[in-house]
């Protein structure tokens, strides 16, 4: 592999794990009685961009779909919600890792304009198509 390459496929690499590093940071250590009335964590989020739409999966594994909502609030997609504890409260809670509570994510797009389409449930990711209205010139197809 010639240096440049090297040095090239290690910065986006050193990148990818700053990113990884502050959405974990921001996901689980944002102690949530201080922000009672803001989220508690984020979901991870994929996005894909295709001719004629943006494909979004947000993982959300254990939140029931009508705990959720979608919107477009300007140049980001808002996805919220509340992810409800499967126990009592007469149980007795040994380990906790999984983050409950409510949680939101904003998703910045790009310049553009877009309409939500379809939106489905499948193992426990939420999937919304995210169609563009007009032209983009962002998409560089592979």
């Amino acid at each position: 592999m010639p240096s440049r390459d090297l040095e090239s496929w290690m910065w986006a690499e050193a990148c990818e794990m700053i990113d990884r590093a502050d959405r974990l940071h921001r996901q689980f250590f944002r102690p949530a009685i201080l922000y009672a009335r803001r989220p508690a964590w984020e979901p991870p989020v994929d996005m894909y961009e295709t001719l004629d739409a943006f494909k979004i999966m947000i993982a959300l594994p254990g939140v029931a779909p009508e705990h959720i909502s979608v919107m477009l609030d300007g140049p980001r997609l808002i996805i919220g919600g509340q992810r409800h504890l499967p126990v009592g409260s007469d149980a007795q809670i040994r380990r906790l890792e999984i983050p409950y509570g409510r949680f939101e994510r904003s998703i910045e797009l790009p310049v553009g304009r877009f309409e939500i389409g379809n939106r489905e449930f499948v193992n426990g990711c939420l999937l919304i198509t995210l169609r563009k209205l007009g032209t983009h010139d962002a998409y560089q197809g592979h």
